[in-house]
């Protein structure tokens, strides 16, 4: 690669089919995938990817709040778009643009018997959200009976979908906890769907759910960072590869001497002569405080370059003392070798995080 690239998201298509053809290769032939496209799809770009799963044949859509499910619309998406958290305000827009909410719990489920009736539909597709233990958003599951009596006395919805969401499935220390999630799921499933006219699809399982409980994959999976390529330390699989990686490059290089400091508030001071390079990306990009101080770090010339100092709003930089390098030179945060997992795991968070705070103003390179 030439020198001085600046600081780009690269994106690869390839690998995005190989992460969905290999989810596909672990469920049966009837169940359907729905790709979730939330948080800017993971640091990536939703409406890019949308439309490049749409090809694939993707079944569903998500994305958490009606105002993500707006712009798959308006860039011309047309599979069915799950909202996983709708509120009130939204109810209106989320029939205009033939979108499906989630109806979490009795308030919401009024909301928008009422929004439905006031617009005159009838038999608008919802998924009911089931709460079994995370305790988030959902139905409690004591109060079926309530739920089936209210979706049988109106024809303004039609229960298109039932879901769950499972809090550990990545954990094997709490498989036990899973079990039971997907037992008290598949109990209160079977109830309504017994005493409702509609036949709804079934599904709870994440990315580590499709992996660690084949036999919970019910009518449809749902995947998010699997898709991409990236998991967390206890889901690890070698058959996903990376779809985003972070890119950048040396913009400039100091010799400093011992006593001399780095960056703000001199949090960084030599103890011996040190030569430092500049990298231009910093916190307002999402590379948080928290990685400076030798606490992340990148790499150059297939060699680790711990970050030193405070990360700054645009800019951060690393000790290159060790490493032969120039100006212009490349810089990997993370890409297909060099885990984010590992990057995110440096300052005790997750991938999930270190992805989605990616900013909006990197350029987003696509490559297949």
């Amino acid at each position: 690669m030439s020198k001085s690239q600046g600081t780009f998201i690269e994106i690869n298509l390839s690998s995005l089919k190989h992460n969905f053809d290999y989810i596909k290769s672990l469920i049966s032939k009837k169940t359907k995938v729905l790709a979730v496209v939330k948080a800017y799809a993971y640091g990536s770009d939703p409406v890019k990817i949308a439309a490049f799963l749409e090809k694939l044949k993707v079944d569903y859509f998500a994305v958490a709040y009606t105002s993500e499910a707006v712009k798959l619309r308006e860039f011309g998406i047309k599979k069915p778009v799950l909202v996983f958290h709708p509120q009130a305000e939204n109810l209106s827009t989320i029939i205009k643009h033939n979108l499906i909410p989630t109806l979490y719990s009795f308030k919401m489920l009024e909301f928008f018997k009422d929004t439905v009736s006031r617009k005159k539909v009838k038999n608008y597709p919802v998924h009911l959200k089931i709460n079994t233990g995370l305790n988030r958003t959902g139905f409690s599951t004591k109060d079926v009976n309530r739920l089936i009596n209210s979706i049988n006395n109106d024809n303004f919805i039609k229960v298109d979908g039932i879901y769950s969401h499972l809090s550990s499935s990545e954990d094997k220390l709490e498989f036990d906890f899973t079990q039971k999630q997907i037992s008290l799921f598949t109990k209160t499933f079977k109830k309504i769907i017994k005493n409702i006219s509609d036949k709804p699809l079934v599904h709870i399982c994440n990315t580590s759910g499709v992996i660690n409980f084949p036999d919970a994959h019910f009518d449809m999976v749902r995947c998010g960072i699997g898709i991409y390529g990236f998991s967390n330390k206890l889901t690890k699989s070698k058959s996903l590869i990376p779809v985003v990686s972070l890119r950048s490059s040396i913009s400039q290089i100091h010799l400093i001497n011992k006593g001399e400091s780095v960056g703000y508030n001199r949090s960084y001071i030599a103890e011996t002569t040190k030569k430092i390079g500049t990298i231009p990306l910093g916190h307002a990009d999402g590379i948080s405080r928290l990685y400076g101080n030798n606490n992340g770090f990148v790499y150059i010339k297939n060699k680790k370059a711990p970050i030193i100092g405070n990360v700054c709003m645009d800019m951060l930089m690393v000790d290159i003392s060790k490493i032969n390098c120039e100006e212009g030179d490349e810089v990997i945060i993370f890409n297909e070798k060099y885990s984010a997992e590992e990057l995110a795991e440096s300052v005790g968070t997750i991938s999930y995080e270190l992805l989605t705070a990616l900013s909006h103003r990197i350029e987003r390179k696509f490559i297949n």
